[in-house]
């Protein structure tokens, strides 16, 4: 039963050791630490929120974090290796070497008039740092899969809002109504999306109507937050359903407006094709324990657009090279302005666009100084994904593959021995006459060094 948030007192439900499947073993033995001195200093304290969902449905959380009615200040005095942070949520960290343990203090769901707790004119939460119990808790939690608490007294979970039934049937469920749930932190539309996608959920009709009506909303979010939350979504393991929820809630325009407009102008489908294709390669990646960059993340998210900017720049007859170092930096400023992409990364992702054109040169010199440039490797895997588009740079990768794979004396004797005209035509993009009745840019190759996608 879903609870109303202005209720103090939901109704509880407990369910016992042996109705669950969490055990301790599978608990962070700094969590557990965490739990009995908060205990043995007879503060209430439980395991909570995304580690107790995961747990039930027989996962392995990385993240553990600890409620308790415990205040911050009490809460550092009993753990040395603590610190405060935080304006908007005050929390306590409590560190151990590589590791953190949240811990929170239960928080109430009403202003006690001293003005820790704020709402901006549209309803968006500001502050909240009014404490209470943890029936009060519990119900300002966002939704009711996180809204689980384990306790280590007895080893049972305790549940308020209806969250443990909705985790056995696979279900995001916001509390309370989802439209001032949403408009207090228009991110959780974003969350909603993530999580069903993380955890295979299906996100609750009324949970998830009024995302499309409110997806707005999300321009009001911090940039820096919006950053990390597109780490969230695509560097975790589950990137193709993310984006495809994105897509179906319609938050993709608000989070990557110019991707967006590309993407819907692009007739073929074949920069959308590219997009869940790099994804897809990205999540098997995470599954593999293999490293992931956000940078290409941010260059394949954000190619539809690159390549939109340069044909327009084109066609008021921008030179190519100035056209795109032009099309990199627009598309990646106005990127800006939703997502705040470090320069760490948005300096890398601009020299894997404006190193494709050079994967069509073939000259000794230039190919050498290609292979020995930093971000070669990430450039060519980027080539490789193109294919997914097109197979017009199937030469192209197969040349350079090869090139990788030869020792530096055989490739120079190979590339000296090249006929005039075989260079001459590596030095070529084949010119294709656009289509009639107005192929978007993004869709079609108009020039020597267009990166753009049919």
């Amino acid at each position: 039963m879903q609870a109303n948030p202005t209720s103090s007192l939901p109704a509880l439900r407990v369910i016992p050791r042996e109705a669950h499947i969490i055990s301790r073993k599978n608990i962070s033995p700094n969590a557990l630490r965490v739990l009995y001195r908060l205990r043995e200093a007879g503060f209430g304290a439980y395991l909570v929120g995304g580690a107790v969902r995961d747990l039930l449905i027989g996962g392995h959380p990385k993240d553990f974090d600890v409620a308790t009615d415990a205040t911050p200040e009490e809460i550092r005095a009993l753990f040395r290796n603590c610190r405060l942070i935080g304006r908007r949520f005050r929390l306590a960290h409590v560190v151990f070497g590589r590791e953190i343990i949240e811990v929170a203090t239960f928080r109430a769901n009403s202003d006690d008039g001293t003005g820790e707790r704020e709402l901006d004119e549209s309803g968006r939460l500001l502050r909240d740092n009014v404490y209470g119990t943890i029936e009060e808790d519990a119900v300002r939690r966002d939704f009711t899969a996180n809204a689980l608490y384990y306790a280590i007294e007895d080893f049972s979970v305790r549940d308020y809002v209806g969250g443990f039934e909705d985790v056995q049937h696979r279900v995001l469920r916001l509390i309370g109504d989802p439209v001032t749930r949403y408009r207090e932190d228009p991110v959780r539309m974003l969350r909603a999306v993530r999580l069903a996608a993380k955890l295979d959920f299906d996100i609750e009709p009324a949970t998830a109507e009024p995302i499309p009506r409110l997806a707005g909303m999300l321009a009001e979010a911090a940039p820096a937050r919006l950053f990390e939350e597109c780490l969230k979504l695509f560097l975790a393991g589950h990137g193709e359903k993310s984006f495809l929820g994105l897509e179906r809630y319609g938050l993709l325009p608000v989070l990557l407006p110019e991707t967006a407009a590309a993407l819907a102008a692009n007739r073929s489908g074949a920069l959308r094709r590219m997009i869940l294709q790099g994804l897809r390669a990205t999540d098997q990646r995470v599954v593999n324990d293999e490293p992931v960059s956000p940078a290409f993340l941010f260059a394949l998210l954000l190619w539809p657009a690159y390549c939109r900017a340069l044909m327009a720049l084109q066609a008021e007859g921008v030179p190519t090279a100035e056209a795109q170092r032009r099309a990199a930096d627009r598309v990646t400023l106005h990127q800006l302005y939703r997502v705040a992409l470090p320069r760490r990364f948005s300096v890398p992702m601009q020299e894997i666009w404006l190193l494709q054109p050079r994967f069509s040169q073939r000259q000794r010199k230039r190919v050498f100084r290609l292979l020995a440039h930093p971000r070669f490797r990430a450039a060519f895997d980027f080539l490789a994904l193109r294919l997914a588009a097109s197979d017009e740079h199937a030469a192209d990768v197969a040349f350079w593959r090869e090139a990788q794979a030869k020792p530096g004396d055989a490739l120079a004797a190979e590339l000296e021995a090249q006929p005039p005209q075989a260079v001459a035509e590596g030095k070529r993009k084949r010119r294709r006459r656009r289509r009639r009745g107005g192929e978007d840019a993004a869709g079609a190759d108009t020039g020597p060094s267009a990166p753009g996608e049919d």
